[in-house]
C-alpha cells in the first residue's frame, strides 16, 4: 500500500536513492567527510518524491502536477552525478585508470585516446568532434521535447528509461572509479599513474589549434563546473546517446538516420577529445544494448500491472464523491 501509485521510474529513483544512502551509512569511513549531510539529502529526497507521488494521485487531473510528477528524475541527474565523485573512494583507494589504459594498450598496441588527436590536430576536425560531444545534451533535451509534443506518455517512458540507464552508470562510477585520458595531463591529488603507464603519453599537451576552438572551450567550461572525477566507465555519453537513438527510431522516424550519424560521431568524439578510453566507449555501448531494452520491458511490465492506474482511478473516484455520499 505504501508504494501504490508508483511507476517504474519511481521505483528506480527511490531504489537508487535508498541503496546509495545505505552505502553511505555503512561504508562512509573517512573518505566521505560530510556523509551525514549526504545521507540527510537522500532521506529528504525520498520523502519529497513520495509526497509528490501521493499528491499527484489525489489530483490526477492537474496537468502541471502530472508533468512534474513524471519529470522530477531529470532534476536529480546533475546532483547524483556529482555525488559519485564524492563517494567513489569508499570501496577503491585511488583510481583504476592504469587497468583500463593497459586494456586499451593490449587491444590496439597504442593509446587511441592519445593518438587520435595527435594524428588530426586540426581546428576543423576538432570542432566537429567537440560539437558532436556537445550534442549529447541536445539529444536528451531535443528528443525529450519532441516526444513531449508528440505523445506525453511516450515522453514519460523516455524519462523513465533514461533515468534507469543513468542510475546504473552512477553505481558503476561509485564502485569502479576511472578518471579517463585527462589523467595523463592533469594532476589528481593523491593519485599518480604508474611510471610505465604515464610514459605512454606524449610530452606535449593538447595541440594549440584544438584549444582555440569554440566547442573545445564550451566543453572545457562544462567539465570544469559539472565533472565528477572517476565517472568514465561506462561512458554515460555513449549509453544515453544510443538510448535517445532507440526512441528516435521508434517514435521520431524523420530524424532517426541523422541521429545515428551524430551518435556515431559522438562515440568517436569521446576518444578524440580525450574524455574516454576506447574500453569506456565499448562498455557504454554494451550498457545501452542491455539496459535500454531492459528498461523498456520493465516500464511496460509496471504499466501492465495496473497498480499505478488503479491508484489514480481510486483517487479520482474519491475526489468525485461528495462529503455526504
Amino acid at each position: 500500500m505504501v508504494v501504490r501509485g508508483y511507476t517504474f521510474a519511481d521505483f528506480a529513483t527511490e531504489g537508487y536513492l535508498a541503496a546509495v544512502g545505505l552505502l553511505i551509512l555503512c561504508f562512509h569511513g573517512t573518505t566521505v567527510p560530510h556523509w551525514p549531510w549526504l545521507l540527510g539529502a537522500h532521506l529528504a529526497a525520498l520523502a519529497v518524491i513520495h509526497g509528490l507521488i501521493l499528491w499527484q494521485a489525489r489530483r490526477p487531473s492537474a496537468k502541471v502536477l502530472d508533468f512534474l510528477r513524471h519529470f522530477y528524475p531529470v532534476l536529480l541527474y546533475a546532483g547524483l552525478f556529482a555525488e559519485t565523485g564524492w563517494l567513489n573512494q569508499m570501496f577503491v583507494r585511488g583510481y583504476l585508470d592504469a587497468t583500463i589504459i593497459r586494456c586499451d594498450q593490449a587491444l590496439f598496441g597504442f593509446q587511441p585516446s592519445l593518438a587520435f588527436m595527435q594524428k588530426f590536430p586540426f581546428l576543423a576536425v576538432s570542432e566537429i568532434f567537440y560539437a558532436a560531444y556537445f550534442s549529447y545534451y541536445l539529444m536528451i533535451g531535443g528528443v525529450g521535447f519532441a516526444l513531449y509534443l508528440r505523445n506525453r506518455q511516450i515522453f514519460f517512458q523516455f524519462v523513465a528509461v533514461v533515468s534507469f540507464v543513468f542510475y546504473i552508470c552512477y553505481l558503476f562510477y561509485i564502485f569502479v572509479p576511472v578518471i579517463g585520458p585527462p589523467i595523463f595531463f592533469r594532476a589528481v591529488p593523491g593519485y599518480n599513474l604508474p611510471a610505465d603507464v604515464q610514459k605512454l603519453a606524449p610530452a606535449a599537451d593538447y595541440p594549440e589549434a584544438v584549444k582555440s576552438g569554440m566547442f573545445y572551450r564550451i566543453m572545457g567550461w562544462i567539465y570544469q563546473v559539472f565533472e565528477a572525477p572517476g565517472a568514465a566507465i561506462p561512458s554515460s555519453h555513449v549509453a544515453i546517446a544510443w538510448c535517445t537513438v532507440f526512441f528516435s527510431f521508434r517514435h521520431l522516424r524523420a530524424i532517426r538516420w541523422p541521429h545515428v550519424v551524430v551518435a556515431v560521431l559522438l562515440c568517436l568524439a569521446t576518444v578524440y577529445c580525450r574524455y574516454h578510453y576506447v574500453t569506456d566507449v565499448l562498455a557504454g555501448m554494451v550498457t545501452a544494448l542491455i539496459l535500454v531494452p531492459t528498461g523498456n520491458w520493465l516500464y511496460q511490465r509496471f504499466n501492465r500491472s495496473g497498480i499505478y492506474q488503479e491508484a489514480v482511478s481510486q483517487a479520482a473516484g474519491c475526489n468525485r464523491q461528495s462529503p455526504g455520499s
